[in-house]
């Protein structure tokens, strides 16, 4: 598995891919919801923030969307914070340590770029990706859960990058 960011030939893929991993997740329209259209739309994404991938021969296993300081992307970051969004993987990659590795790249981008803490927003179904999270000493941070939209509920997760952050 190679971690590298996205091209524009990746683009088509990554969208099915993280179409594919959310629709659990989408409600009745699946596939067709309006948040469907913005994970599937993968050159905005880039454009506005980093897409990176994990692929293997060729296919494109996962993704992950790193929004940097500034990126109209973050949703929860404060300054000095670090943001992803959209981590996904693939279903037919389930079980194969992709959406680790990318969790990593981006734990490590953050601190390499002086972040002092890294934060995402998860929906409170997402049970395996909150274990993923937990288990790389991500905690849950209630009083920043939010609601970008009623009826939708995000839980709000950060990691501490420098001993003196709690």
């Amino acid at each position: 598995m190679r971690l590298r960011r996205a091209t524009p030939d990746d683009y088509d893929a990554v969208g099915r891919a993280t179409v594919a991993a959310y629709v659990p997740f989408l409600g009745d329209d699946g596939p067709r919801s309006g948040y469907a259209l913005r994970l599937a739309d993968t050159a905005t994404r880039d454009r506005d923030a980093e897409v990176w991938v994990a692929e293997e021969d060729g296919a494109v296993l996962g993704s992950v969307t790193i929004c940097p300081q500034g990126s109209s992307w973050a949703q929860r970051a404060e300054p000095g914070e670090g943001e992803f969004r959209m981590l996904a993987v693939d279903p037919a990659a389930h079980g194969r340590g992709v959406g680790r590795a990318l969790l990593d790249l981006t734990v490590e981008r953050f601190r390499a770029d002086g972040a002092r803490a890294v934060v995402l927003g998860s929906l409170e179904d997402m049970h395996a990706a909150h274990r993923l999270y937990e288990r790389a000493g991500f905690r849950r941070v209630p009083e920043r859960d939010w609601q970008p939209e009623p009826g939708v509920q995000l839980l709000c997760f950060r990691l501490p990058l420098t001993p003196e952050e709690p």
